[in-house]
């Protein structure tokens, strides 16, 4: 069992939050990081753990790089059974209903394949005043639980 980040960034925040997931995980685990553009849907493995970190741009729409994932995921269809994964969105609150939508985008996705969403969708908002990367940090230590059951098997 792999422990595999994804993000789907348009500035590069994200990025830099998949790199404190990462940086947290490594305690106990040894995770993978991808830029979700340069990752291939037949790379998905249900016996991974995957971290989808993901942006929301424009009106609710994902960012340029989630978006060749996104498209191969609903072209390749794959059957996602057996794969938890846990999100963690980045957004604006002043964009109202559409905050956080990237993240949510990715979930449902990914549900819809079979996969199963574990532990608390975390939705950072860019107009707070807490660093992408410290909630993150938080975010990801929460995440240790979760993902021990399946190591020690």
């Amino acid at each position: 069992m792999s422990v595999v980040i994804l993000y789907g960034t348009e500035t590069g925040n994200c990025e830099l939050v998949a790199d404190a997931i990462s940086d947290v995980l490594a305690v106990d685990h040894d995770p993978s990081i991808y830029d979700m553009s340069e990752f291939a849907v037949e790379d998905l493995d249900p016996a991974d753990f995957l971290v989808v970190v993901c942006s929301t741009y424009g009106e609710g729409e994902l960012p340029t790089g989630a978006e060749p994932f996104a498209e191969e995921l609903d072209s390749v269809d794959p059957d996602l059974t057996g794969l938890r994964f846990a999100v963690f969105g980045l957004g604006d609150s002043v964009y109202g209903e559409t905050f956080n939508r990237g993240g949510e985008i990715m979930a449902e996705m990914l549900t819809k394949r079979g996969a199963t969403q574990v532990g608390e969708h975390a939705r950072h908002d860019n107009s707070s005043t807490v660093k992408p990367a410290k909630q993150a940090s938080e975010w990801a230590q929460t995440l240790a639980p979760i993902i021990e059951p399946l190591t020690t098997n």
